[in-house]
């Protein structure tokens, strides 16, 4: 009975080994390793401080495999250590970046491959900041320019970021990301006019590192515009469209709303900004300051091609006088009402003996001379220092 029973413990354990060599013999290599590990960095605003990584390597192609292990080391001496894992050939890091990472391949049966080729997040490979940003005031909208990145050859895209302006201190609060180019000119539309804001610009490699921002920073004010107004002179048979005022706030909210802006009314009104008087013995048209709070004057002494020639309003030299219109050329209005000052523009596309057809522009923002720059070295806004 002992014997019986020693002897069936034996060929159990005969056969647990057995069992356990045909196991091990049937585990094969480990599977290869993952290869042409690169990365992107996700951009925040602070070239310092990325928002995140995203790892990618090429799929490994073995049928057995089960997953990928990611490796980082937060310094160059320091040991790796198990970042996270993913069944995707991609590993999106978030937050700031790990200096150095690498990937393997696990299998089915755990077995681990060697390392891929480990990559190494330089701050040093940062790409050089665009330069020399402007901007030119248009109807809901600022036209942006700059410099381009030095660094041309490894360039990707540049980020445009906006933000709320705080006249009092004369900071840029509240930073947002406004869009992104290729170009190295941008259009931010839709804004309200009347209401200033600050723009600063990046660029980005194909490795995804941000630059610093352009220094200094550009605030400019949108404002309203129209093209081809028709006003008829006064004293013919169409005095009720002889007059223009530039903008009548109805609600008193202070912004350019519908309705309000660039206003054909009766010659006749004691409110208008402007009428267009014909002179009787020559029957040439004249610029007629109306309102008691609006004078003028001629912007240049020589036809401007557009409208947006007229960059900034005066600080000075304004006057009640009528001025005679002529074709291609700009004027400029200072406009008091009460203790607010706005600032409108027109130039005369056309001058006949009946009426003119011209393009106006206005600033709602109170105080505030940009109206519109030229296509030249003088532009709206300013540059801000802080942000």
């Amino acid at each position: 009975m002992r014997f019986r029973s020693r002897y069936a413990l034996l060929a159990a354990a005969a056969l647990s080994v057995g069992c356990q060599t045909n196991t091990t013999t049937n585990v094969g290599p480990p599977p290869p390793a993952p290869q042409h590990l690169t990365y992107q960095l996700e951009q925040s605003g602070d070239p310092n401080s990325p928002a995140g990584i995203l790892l990618s390597w090429d799929d490994v192609q073995d049928s057995s495999l089960a997953y990928y292990n990611v490796y980082s080391s937060a310094s160059l001496s320091g040991s790796f250590g198990l970042r996270g894992v993913t069944t995707s050939n991609t590993f999106h890091d978030n937050g700031v970046p790990h200096l150095r990472y690498f990937v393997t391949a696990v299998d089915l049966n755990g077995l681990e491959s060697v390392a891929s080729n480990a990559v190494t997040v330089n701050e040093y490979l940062q790409i050089g900041a665009p330069s020399s940003l402007t901007g030119i005031s248009l109807d809901s909208a600022i036209h942006l320019d700059w410099q381009d990145t030095p660094d041309l050859s490894r360039f990707k895209w540049y980020r445009v970021y906006s933000s709320d302006y705080n006249l009092a201190q004369n900071q840029c609060v509240n930073w947002a990301l406004e869009g992104t180019t290729v170009s190295h000119e941008f259009l931010a539309a839709q804004l309200p006019n009347g209401v200033t804001r600050c723009f600063g610009v990046s660029a980005v490699d194909t490795l995804g590192y941000e630059s610093l921002w352009t220094s200094p920073l550009w605030s400019d004010t949108p404002r309203p515009d129209a093209r081809n107004v028709l006003v008829w002179g006064f004293g013919g048979t169409h005095n009720a469209q002889s007059g223009f005022r530039f903008w009548d706030d109805l609600n008193g909210n202070g912004y350019g709303d519908a309705g309000e802006l660039g206003l054909v009314q009766d010659g006749s009104r004691s409110d208008i900004d402007f009428v267009i008087h014909v002179n009787a013995s020559d029957s040439t048209l004249w610029i007629v300051p109306v309102y008691t709070g609006t004078s003028m004057q001629l912007y240049s002494a020589s036809p401007i091609p557009d409208l947006t020639s007229i960059d900034l309003a005066p600080a000075s030299g304004y006057s009640g006088d009528s001025l005679l219109a002529r074709p291609g050329f700009g004027y400029v209005f200072e406009i008091v009402d009460g203790s607010l000052v706005h600032y409108g523009a027109l130039r005369m596309t056309f001058v006949g003996r009946q009426y003119v057809i011209f393009d106006w522009s206005v600033q709602t923002d109170p105080g505030n001379p940009e109206l519109a720059p030229p296509h030249g070295p003088t532009l709206t806004g300013k540059q801000v220092v802080s942000r």
